[in-house]
């Protein structure tokens, strides 16, 4: 019996047919063999770049901020340096709502009515959950700002909070003071709407926006009393066809609520809206009192102050930071702690004595 490649070409087997195939590509993709290495650019040729306006760079310092390598840290923190004198010139402001109320949409609507009807230049900096699970992100928000992600006076990044909401806060600040030395002139920073990030982000910005919903049900859960406290401006979204009247109470409602707190410490008194994010209906009159509460702090005093202690409350929250690191990087530390974790678990300690032998440990060596 003769030996045949492919016996299923056999005279036998009549019809059938196979080809030899295809020679199989080769793994490295030959089209990014003659690609150029990224540049790596000193800390004065970033601050350069990024004074001219240079995305591409700016991203990549962005990218330096959020690296854990401390030769990365170490160059970002140079740059930071070398631009802090050209920022402090844009208007910060902190969007939050409930998820679905519709934040990726309206900051497209936003965007677009403030680059194109009042001549501004926007950056996004948007803080992303981060899986408890997989520690990964989705950083989709370029995705659902379709019309502003396309736009050359806008710049967006996501940023994974990746379980350290103190540290991505922290660089968001960073990012913030990057982004005004490239010449951008308002700053949005939008948060999930849950937990502690909207501390975090009101600690950062100079107006907090709250985006809230009607029709949803029980309006009474948006009412809560520490979201409401911080912000200084409430817009109800949606109200637009079978919706404009719920939205209209829902609005009323946050009024009778924003009348049960005192005023705060900006003199401000907060006002509540109704807009469409996705019609763009109502949004000129929302940054008509933006602009009213930046005009109103200034002239009070409130403004300046309000810079000045977000400044000193990030000082003590980066020494914070820092220490934390610096324990948990600790090779002798490293070596306690499994120690301790061990008599804890086995009932021979209690947990508050073990941390604090491990802190007394720490500050003797």
């Amino acid at each position: 019996m003769n030996f045949i490649k492919h016996p299923e070409n056999d005279p036998q087997y009549t019809g059938l047919n196979v080809n030899k195939g295809i020679v199989q590509p080769p793994v490295i993709n030959p089209y990014l063999a003659g690609r150029k290495k990224r540049r790596d650019y000193t800390p004065a040729e970033y601050t350069e770049e990024i004074r001219k306006g240079n995305i591409t760079v700016l991203s990549q310092a962005v990218t330096l901020l959020e690296s854990q390598k401390p030769e990365h840290q170490a160059v970002a923190q140079e740059v930071i340096e070398k631009c802090l004198p050209f920022s402090g010139n844009s208007v910060r402001i902190g969007i939050t709502g409930v998820p679905g109320a519709g934040k990726s949409t309206s900051i497209d609507a936003f965007g677009m009515y403030l680059i194109h009807q009042r001549n501004r230049k926007l950056a996004v900096l948007a803080i992303d959950p981060s899986s408890e699970r997989s520690k990964g992100s989705i950083l989709g928000d370029k995705t659902r700002m379709e019309e502003l992600s396309r736009d050359t006076k806008a710049f967006i990044r996501p940023s994974p909070s990746a379980g350290s909401l103190g540290g991505v806060a922290r660089k968001t600040r960073e990012t913030i003071i990057l982004c005004e030395a490239a010449g951008f002139d308002t700053i949005f920073v939008e948060t999930v709407g849950v937990g502690q990030s909207e501390t975090a982000v009101h600690s950062m910005v100079d107006f907090f926006l709250l985006i809230q919903l009607a029709g949803t049900g029980d309006e009474l859960q948006g009412i809560k009393r520490g979201i409401m406290e911080m912000a200084d401006g409430i817009i109800v979204n949606k109200a637009d066809g079978s919706n404009v009247e719920k939205a209209r109470l829902a609005a009323a409602q946050y009024r009778n609520a924003l009348h049960l707190f005192p005023l705060p410490p900006s003199g401000w008194a907060p006002k509540v809206l109704t807009y469409s994010g996705y019609y763009q209906l109502g949004i000129s009159e929302i940054w008509d009192m933006v602009d009213e509460y930046i005009t109103f702090t200034r002239k009070n005093g409130y403004f300046d102050q309000r810079r000045n202690s977000q400044a000193k409350y990030w000082m003590y929250e980066s020494i914070n930071e820092q220490l934390k690191n610096h324990f948990y990087q600790s090779p002798v530390i490293g070596k306690e702690l499994l120690v301790k974790e061990t008599q804890v678990l086995r009932s021979e300690i209690s947990s508050f004595a073990a941390a604090k032998q491990l802190l007394d440990s720490y500050f003797t060596f």
